[in-house]
């Protein structure tokens, strides 16, 4: 494996694998219970990264994907799920 290359790696990498490194970044630990240092998580961050890039993964099921959201006069609260509707109120006044 001496002639493995990072790039290399990264377009052999199966989904597999990835979904394996994309645990283990999460949790901050590998499938065997032994913890990531933070050079294992930095580089299987990169690679994740990488792998979803090359492999055009949607950008919603990306690492670190959040849902752009409006706020203040521009968001009327008409999207909003009833069962979450309440979670905003002033608990101070109950």
């Amino acid at each position: 494996m001496s002639d493995m290359t990072f790039e290399r790696m990264i377009r052999q990498m199966t989904p597999a694998i990835y979904e394996s490194l994309k645990q283990a970044v999460a949790l901050r630990k590998w499938p065997d219970g032994r913890m990531l240092t933070a050079e294992q998580t930095e580089l299987c961050l990169e690679a994740v990264i990488r792998y979803e890039h090359e492999n055009h993964v949607p950008e919603e099921l990306r690492v670190g994907y959040l849902q752009q959201r409006t706020c203040g006069s521009a968001s009327s609260g008409t999207d909003v799920p009833p069962e979450l509707a309440g979670l905003a109120r002033d608990a101070s006044r109950d």
